[in-house]
């Protein structure tokens, strides 16, 4: 039996809680603030949606779970244990599965951390976002940096595996206090850390006060791309390497979920908002549920919380593995992409950026190199069709 390309990426479960205590300005998630949240119906809507997209692909080996959002702390752990459940049902659960809880590091949230532990979470991911009080404040974050590193510690007691998020290139910020900041993120002994630069996305409390001009203090490119080429020499140095372009991770601690995603293999989306890659029959699709919360339950109780359940055609699974494999450090496999569509990435062309210095190829492989993330958008848009 020949094996199916998602096969090369893994197959995953991503579930999304879309509800926050509050709405961080910088944020374009899909998340929405409640005052009331009835857990057993949220509960049973989601083992229902599992249940219905394991039937489409069932005896799947799932290799990783990932609670996101949204807080998905604010979730019950006896909330995470009837979703767990739900996916044993129809899919074999890898021997080394990974399942992922994203957390706010408040008191609060590290007070579950054991209840999800005992359901069979095993990794956490904290949002830390800044190490800083007042940047915290700017950020929009409820914890304090003392109640963030009292989280770090009590997770680091529960669980094997834990990561925390920074944002930098933030308000006022030096490359000075970030190399000091990093310092400090990186000496609380992670194995895994999320980077990422700042960006100001429309839709956002950010960009309605970036419009206006009220969003003061931005570095501008240059100090940004600074504290990028920073960012990888500091953690090159704790040991930390870039393996995709915002994730650094000690060897064999990288995140196995994303790593599904960058390697474009199979992944069910469940939840407001959720997207996914199924493939059936040979065929992958593209799923994507409904965005607000009310409307996919309703639409739950009737069957399912897909609003969009579409064939992704050879081109687009190229275009698609393309855009996700350049951002490891790995690169795509040739062979892989060649399969999927045959023209995409001429001789010319590729020859054109290597001589630029923005990627490398092997005979098996291509991707990008460090000169090459800096522009990462324009080096993909070069090698996509059209």
């Amino acid at each position: 039996m020949t094996a199916e390309d998602w096969q090369a990426g893994g197959f995953g479960l991503y579930v999304h809680w879309p509800f926050c205590e509050a709405k961080c300005p910088y944020c374009d998630f899909n998340s929405h603030v409640t005052r009331s949240i009835d857990q057993t119906a949220w509960a049973e809507a989601f083992a229902k949606e599992v249940r219905r997209v394991s039937n489409l692909v069932p005896g799947r080996v799932l290799n990783s779970i990932f609670f996101g959002g949204g807080t998905p702390s604010l979730m019950l752990p006896s909330t995470v244990q009837t979703v767990l459940d739900a996916s044993r049902e129809n899919w074999l659960w890898a021997n080394d599965i990974e399942i992922t809880l994203e957390a706010n590091p408040r008191s609060v949230e590290a007070d579950r951390f054991a209840g999800y532990a005992d359901a069979g979470v095993n990794r956490v991911s904290l949002g830390v976002q800044a190490l800083r009080q007042d940047d915290l404040r700017r950020l929009g974050r409820l914890h304090n940096v003392e109640e963030a590193q009292t989280a770090f510690e009590v997770a680091r007691s529960v669980f094997d595996r834990v990561s925390f998020d920074l944002i930098y290139a933030r308000q006022g910020q030096s490359l000075a206090a970030w190399e000091a900041e990093l310092s400090e993120a990186l000496a609380m002994s992670v194995d895994h850390l999320s980077l990422y630069q700042l960006t100001i996305e429309k839709g956002t409390a950010f960009w309605d006060r970036a419009k206006a001009g009220r969003l003061k203090g931005l570095p501008n490119e240059d100090l940004a791309a600074d504290m990028y080429d920073l960012t990888q020499e500091l953690c090159l140095a704790a040991g930390m390497p870039a393996y995709e372009v915002s994730n650094h991770a000690r060897p064999g601690a990288e995140s196995r979920h994303n790593l599904i995603y960058w390697r474009y293999g199979d992944y069910a989306g469940v939840g407001p908002g959720a997207h996914g890659r199924l493939t059936i029959a040979g065929q992958k699709f593209a799923t994507a549920a409904e965005r607000s919360p009310g409307g996919w339950i309703e639409k739950v109780g009737c069957g399912t919380g897909d609003k969009v359940f579409e064939p992704v055609d050879r081109e687009d699974q190229a275009g698609e593995y393309l855009m996700m494999g350049l951002r490891l450090d790995t690169g795509i496999e040739v062979d892989r992409i060649h399969k999927m569509y045959p023209g995409l990435l001429g001789d010319e062309k590729v020859a054109d950026l290597v001589d630029l210095g923005l990627v490398w190829k092997t005979v098996t492989a291509l991707g990008v190199t460090p000169k090459g993330r800096l522009v990462l958008n324009s080096v993909i848009a070069e090698l996509l069709p059209g």
